[in-house]
């Protein structure tokens, strides 16, 4: 159940673009 909650937080981050820059700052 935590597991789905935390993956739903983090589709939320994604969807507003605050972890978006943390995907593409490691990457560079």
């Amino acid at each position: 159940y935590l597991a789905a909650v935390k993956a739903f937080s983090l589709a939320k981050s994604v969807s507003t673009g605050h972890s978006k820059s943390f995907f593409v700052g490691p990457n560079k």
